[in-house]
């Protein structure tokens, strides 16, 4: 039995949440998420508890059987606590700006700034013109926002310069030695 999918998830208090066959609606205090379900996986709600249960042992069932547990589980975090990730940006005149709250635009080496737009249900936010945070109640979209907006100049090993997660170590090579 996965490890994952028999935890039970214990569901807090202003969290609803419905099901619908295998439509799963979970609505907080910070909003509200949907998702549908695989057919081959069965949620169970006891009171305050979520129980994810599979048909068969087939290895087909037993792999999706942790991934709707975490899927669920992301989506009770998200509605009550909230996602985030932290980017660094790092290089001599590298820097980002909001504009209009909903609009960031990064001067990354480029000849021209690079924009991101946020999607509906993300939140930019600058502490300072290098440091980058994104939130919002989707992990999955959050997660993806900040690799795309890493991707517009991931770091380079010489010296480092680009944008980073915050927890990321760049891996430094040596440059060449003179003579």
């Amino acid at each position: 039995m996965s490890r994952i999918g028999k935890k039970v998830i214990i569901i807090p208090k202003g969290v609803e949440i419905k099901l619908n066959g295998h439509h799963i609606t979970v609505k907080g205090p910070l909003g509200h998420l949907d998702r549908e379900l695989h057919p081959h996986i069965d949620v169970v709600i006891d009171k305050d508890q979520l129980h994810v249960k599979r048909h068969s042992d087939l290895p087909a069932e037993r792999s999706l059987h942790g991934l709707v547990r975490s899927l669920i589980n992301n989506m009770v975090t998200g509605v009550t606590k909230g996602f985030e990730k932290t980017l660094e940006i790092s290089g001599t005149g590298y820097k980002g700006k909001l504009e209009g709250g909903k609009k960031l635009v990064l001067n990354v080496g480029y000849t021209h700034p690079v924009e991101f737009t946020a999607p509906e249900g993300i939140k930019f936010e600058l502490e300072k013109e290098t440091v980058i945070k994104i939130k919002g109640i989707d992990n999955e979209l959050v997660g993806q926002i900040a690799a795309n907006v890493r991707g517009a100049k991931e770091p380079e090993p010489y010296k480092g310069k680009g944008i980073k997660y915050s927890t990321e170590t760049v891996q430094r090579k040596v440059g060449k030695r003179g003579k």
